[in-house]
């Protein structure tokens, strides 16, 4: 099955085929004090270095997010989008619980947006699965709903159905439905990982649409973080993963290799050019 997202003129197809597709993660203030202070001024040139910087290290798709205590996303977020439109012609992930910023930044985007996320909770269907019908975005489906976080697998599965049928109820079609099976820091369940290979799995399964995730989030508190990172993301992909949100810095390497082992780079030329591009 294949999601197509757009910029202005360039496609990006994401297809449970692979190859795999990365979302970088980096336009973000978590734990980027830079990042934080430069949104407050206005001023987005830093934004447009990750940007950048992104795209060389193998970013397909960039993910935005612009949620800093005390500021306005519903202004802030679609000045970012504007600033990096103007510069950059790749398809955009728009992240905030906010769906009045999602729906702004939706209005000046242009192209085919990704919409990070929709969870399974009534509130978060409701506000925003007619906002992605209405600008045909695609949409991430989070595998929560009103009862939380569930470490069953089986039950994840369960809350991406729902998501997958409402969004197709609406009117969005099923290839723009990409499923989050949910990371979680292994460092406090040593499960947590195998629960989210498993619901990987399950929905590539069955219900054979493409899937995302925090790729990093799994190896919070630990050292070695990259190492244990590119273990899990290579053992995702071969479950099904198609298009993690992570640092391409950190993980391209990974990707590169784990597509070439799984027969999805005839003659390794991607392999090659990624590490060519490196020296």
């Amino acid at each position: 099955m294949k999601t197509i997202l757009r910029g202005k003129a360039n496609d990006v197809t994401i297809d449970t085929n692979g190859p795999v597709i990365i979302i970088g993660e980096c336009i973000n203030p978590t734990r980027r004090k830079k990042l934080v202070s430069t949104l407050r001024e206005g001023n987005f040139e830093y934004v447009l270095e990750l940007a950048q910087s992104q795209i060389n290290a193998g970013a397909d798709v960039l993910d935005v997010n612009v949620g800093i205590p005390g500021v306005d996303d519903v202004t802030l977020l679609p000045e970012t989008v504007l600033a990096i439109r103007e510069s950059y012609d790749i398809p955009l992930c728009l992240d905030s619980p906010n769906p009045r910023a999602i729906e702004a930044a939706l209005k000046v985007a242009g192209g085919k947006c990704l919409i990070n996320s929709v969870n399974g909770e009534e509130k978060s269907l409701k506000a925003l699965l007619h906002l992605a019908k209405e600008y045909e975005a695609a949409i991430i489906g989070l595998t929560m709903d009103d009862d939380g976080i569930t470490h069953n697998p089986e039950k994840r599965l369960g809350i991406a159905e729902k998501i997958l049928e409402r969004a197709v109820r609406v009117g969005i079609r099923e290839e723009d439905v990409i499923i989050d099976p949910l990371a979680m820091a292994v460092s406090t369940d040593s499960k947590a990982c195998m629960v989210t290979l498993e619901t990987i799995r399950l929905v590539h399964q069955k219900l054979g649409i493409n899937i995302t995730m925090g790729a990093s989030n799994i190896s919070f508190g630990l050292p070695g973080r990259e190492d244990l990172n590119s273990v899990f993301i290579s053992l995702a992909i071969n479950n099904g993963l198609t298009c993690p949100i992570a640092n391409p810095e950190k993980i391209t390497a990974a990707v590169r290799a784990s597509d070439l082992v799984l027969g999805r780079d005839d003659f390794a030329v991607r392999f090659v050019e990624y590490f060519q591009s490196r020296m």
